[in-house]
């Protein structure tokens, strides 16, 4: 119970939330989103009894008009819907979502993970739960690429941007004469 009340304070989940489950099991990250935080929930399990338990748990909690049960292979589901996505998942699992997670997520949507992390793409926050360690991962917009724009007074920016999931370099001109690129901070959309 303290990691799921972690891992869904991590993600800030509120009642405006879709939170899917990946691998939901017993169904606890589910009906805790629900019954904590009013969100509307969904988990993914591929075991039928572990599915049947969830639905009967949550209806014991009275959240079972908030939250359903999909009985499916999380690799092949679709969780496009979500604003927030929770696993508790191996790294291997981790890596092969990865990519649908960030082509199939709307830029902003939240993944929080317990225990394992997505290789090179590092966590926008991580946080300690006892031995083990929580990450959050924030979907970022694709921001490649190179931008112009013009002010009301007439003065002419570009810049240049190359990105690595959220992380972002680049170069920038003002008035057509090189600037200073000093930093850029992409989260979310």
């Amino acid at each position: 119970p303290r990691v799921v009340r972690a891992m869904l304070r991590l993600a800030a989940v509120d009642a405006g939330d879709v939170v899917y489950d990946l691998g939901s099991g017993d169904g606890r990250i589910v009906v805790a989103a629900a019954r904590d935080h009013g969100a509307q929930a969904v988990g993914v399990e591929i075991d039928h009894e572990r599915v049947k338990r969830a639905e009967a748990y949550a209806a014991q909690v009275g959240v079972e008009n908030r939250v359903s049960f999909i009985e499916y292979d999380l690799l092949h589901a679709d969780f496009s819907p979500a604003t927030v996505v929770t696993m508790y998942l191996l790294h291997t699992a981790n890596l092969d979502l990865r990519p649908r997670l960030l082509e199939e997520l709307r830029p902003g949507t939240r993944v929080v993970s317990h225990a394992f992390d997505m290789g090179d793409w590092k966590p926008d926050r991580k946080l300690s739960a006892g031995w083990d360690s929580i990450f959050l991962w924030v979907i970022p917009a694709s921001v490649a690429g190179t931008w112009g724009w013009e002010t009301a007074q007439g003065r002419r920016f570009r810049v240049r941007l190359t990105q690595t999931w959220q992380r972002v370099e680049g170069e920038a001109w003002v008035d057509g004469r090189p600037a200073r690129f000093k930093r850029a901070v992409l989260w979310g959309d």
